[in-house]
């Protein structure tokens, strides 16, 4: 039991003394002898002891008196105060009712209705109400309290002149308060907010009743604090609010008798700081994210008590990111999946009832991974030939700097370049190796992004071609069937070869995959002398080596020229739907390309008697050529022998054209278009090539000019 400290009481004065009595009736007969001992809260009593007698000071100065005079005694010590007076009666009456000293609220107290004669009834009352009645002379009060009742009472004698009733003179049991009202107080007395406080509720039990057991409880306004009620008479908060403070009371209750003392009222305020040093925080804690990642914004004070109401913007912005109350010292906020608009500079406020204080700005950078990267070429012109110079252009839209792109052929490196703005680029000159697919990549350190393959398909010039007889020599018999063979080593598809005898074309043949391709001739007399080949895949025109044939037999100009003129018809009309697509196919390429001028190409002799028109033979600066167009050759005239013997059929067709331009007529070189068509008995397949020569030799004698209304293609 913790009491206050044995020097003092409550009020902070020195303890009382106390009496002690023997025997310990406060009412006694007269010329009955009383001790008194005096006695303080130490032991031993120490020497030096006062006593009083209705106030006045008696002689004796020992520990103990003996007293046999109605009055009030009592004593001090030289380490306490006065004791409470006690008032002692010596009575001469013959009934008297005595009761013990010292008696405490809570005592079970033991009156005695004492007569100077045997009694054989006797009777208590309290404040002139009868409360028991006993043949002994002996009453139990139990718990008693300081009420201030009288009691007395009476007894009864039988004797021979009848019964003898006496009554006792009124008595006030002097009952002592066994504690005072308790004192509650605080430490800190005035506490500050967040920090603890410990509640005491402060009292004290007289020597002669230490061994009593008290218990404590604490109020709050009408609300218990704690967990009711406890041994100890103290309390501890851990932490104390502002809205905690107000009026607080604790109780002090004896465990057995239940005598409970209420205190007075203390009134406590819980002081509150404001809050400084506001600090905001970023995760990650350089302020550096990739976009999709998690901001966590943490704020936070140095000092400040109670509520904190936390808030969080982005400078710019009048609306708060986020508002927290809570009682702590920091607060968090976090942003999920942050975008490229969230970059900026950051700050919070705090405030706990007073003005809000405000952090430094602090600035959050944000790094976006690159996009896919758009690959895009630029070149001269729509086709892409050897020798041009090109420039692949990477660019990712969207992409934190720098970013590195790399270029690819068929997922070859080509090279790399580190920008910090816009596009890269990577330039280099064609080579037919260059065909294949493309592609770039960019990498910003954030992860490695692909671009769309583009497809290149780099256009090869022809080659020089190589021109070759079959069977191979340099003479050969009339009449033999000679093949004519042309290839270029190098070239794009499709390629057109042109065969060639002394200028003069015999024919052309399409090669739409490539390679090489062949002629045959069956020869005359006249067909001695050079024969070369052109080819031409719509970048210009290659020629090849000349070769000299010696061919042997018979011959006639007029058979050698039917006969040309026959054989070219033929390979003409066999040819002419595939001669008239590539030619449409090369004039498209070239006029794309802005190196050839409009119409349909035509091929002629007359393109190798013209030395201007002759191409570039080298391969990485290739000349576009073109053979000569058909309007360019003059008429010459047609045969119309239609007798009834087997016929040649000859036509040269010359057509005039006329073109507007600029608001004029100009009038165009007239265009040739040559045909040749004969009869034979097919009975007679083993006279054929002497029935030809007689024929030819026949209807070469009538010629006439007259109007073609039809073209060649119409016959």
């Amino acid at each position: 039991l913790i009491l206050l400290s044995p020097g003092r009481d409550q009020s902070g004065v020195t303890p009382k003394a106390f009496l002690l009595l023997n025997p310990p009736w406060s009412t006694n007969f007269k010329n009955d002898r009383v001790t008194l001992t005096c006695r303080d809260s130490l032991s031993p009593a120490q020497r030096d002891i006062s006593w009083y007698h209705n106030d006045h000071l008696l002689d004796s100065k020992s520990e103990e008196i003996q007293i046999h005079k109605t009055g009030y005694y009592k004593c001090k010590t030289r380490r306490s105060s006065p004791s409470d007076p006690v008032h002692m009666d010596f009575l001469s009456d013959r009934l008297i009712i005595q009761a013990p000293h010292p008696v405490f609220e809570g005592d079970d107290v033991v009156l005695r209705c004492q007569g100077r004669e045997a009694t054989s009834e006797t009777v208590l009352y309290k404040n002139k109400k009868e409360i028991r009645k006993s043949y002994k002379s002996n009453f139990t009060l139990n718990s008693v309290s300081r009420d201030n009742g009288k009691y007395y009472c009476t007894a009864s004698r039988k004797s021979i002149w009848g019964i003898t009733r006496h009554i006792s003179k009124p008595l006030t049991i002097q009952v002592q308060e066994l504690f005072p009202p308790p004192v509650l107080t605080a430490r800190p007395s005035q506490p500050i907010e967040g920090r603890p406080v410990t509640l005491k509720c402060e009292t004290w039990l007289p020597p002669q009743r230490s061994y009593i057991q008290l218990q404590f409880s604490f109020f709050r306004e009408d609300q218990a604090l704690g967990s009711g009620w406890s041994s100890s008479p103290e309390l501890n908060l851990p932490a104390m609010w502002s809205e905690n403070s107000g009026s607080y009371w604790c109780q002090a209750e004896t465990v057995t008798h239940h005598i409970r003392k209420r205190s007075l009222g203390s009134q406590i305020h819980v002081r509150r700081v404001p809050v400084s040093d506001v600090n905001l925080e970023i995760q990650p804690p350089e302020g550096q994210l990739i976009e999709g990642e998690n901001l966590l914004l943490i704020c936070s004070v140095a000092k400040g008590t109670g509520t904190v109401t936390f808030s969080w913007y982005r400078e710019g912005t009048v609306r708060s990111l986020g508002t927290k109350t809570q009682r702590s010292l920091s607060a968090e906020l976090q942003i999920l999946t942050v975008k490229e608009h969230d970059a900026g500079r950051y700050y919070c406020a705090a405030d706990n009832i007073h003005s809000p204080i405000l952090s430094k700005l602090i600035r959050v950078t944000l790094r976006i991974p690159v996009s896919s990267p758009v690959l895009t070429r630029r070149a001269p012109g729509a086709q892409v030939v050897v020798g041009d110079m090109m420039e692949l252009h990477c660019e990712a839209r969207r992409g934190s700097p720098p970013i590195l792109y790399r270029f690819y052929h068929d997922d070859v490196s080509l090279g790399s370049s580190s920008v910090t703005s816009g596009r890269a680029f990577f330039k280099f000159s064609l080579t037919a190796e260059h065909s294949g697919n493309y592609s770039c990549e960019a990498d910003n350190g954030l992860g490695v992004q692909l671009s769309v393959r583009v497809t290149l398909s780099v256009t090869v010039p022809v080659s020089h071609p190589v021109f070759t007889f079959h069977p191979a020599g340099a003479q050969a018999m009339v009449g033999d069937v000679l093949e004519l063979r042309c290839e270029a080593q190098r070239g794009s598809p499709p390629i057109l070869y042109w065969f060639y005898h002394k200028n003069v074309t015999l024919g052309n043949i399409s090669a739409p995959f490539g390679g090489g391709a062949s002629f045959n001739l069956t020869l005359m007399a006249e067909h001695s002398g050079n024969f070369f080949c052109g080819a031409d895949n719509g970048l210009g025109v290659q020629r090849s080596e000349m070769v000299t044939l010696s061919v042997t037999g018979p011959s006639s100009n007029k058979i050698t020229l039917i006969t040309e003129g026959v054989t070219a018809g033929l390979l003409s009309i066999l040819g002419l739907a595939a001669t008239a697509a590539l030619v449409c196919y090369f004039r498209t390429q070239r006029n794309s390309r802005g190196r050839s001028t409009t119409g349909t190409p035509s091929y002629s002799p007359r393109e190798f008697n013209e030395p201007s028109r002759t191409s570039n033979t080298d391969p990485q600066e290739p000349t576009y050529s073109e053979p000569p167009d058909p309007m360019e050759l003059q008429p010459v005239y047609r045969n119309v022998d239609l007798g009834e013997s087997n016929l040649v059929y000859s036509q040269i067709c010359s057509i005039q054209g006329t073109k507007e331009n600029s608001g004029e007529t100009k009038e165009e070189e007239p265009a040739v278009i040559y045909s040749e068509l004969k009869k034979a008995h097919l009975d007679d397949s083993a006279g054929l090539a002497i029935n030809q020569d007689r024929d030819l030799e026949d209807a070469a004698e009538n010629y006439e000019n007259v109007p073609c209304a039809l073209s060649a293609v119409d016959h």
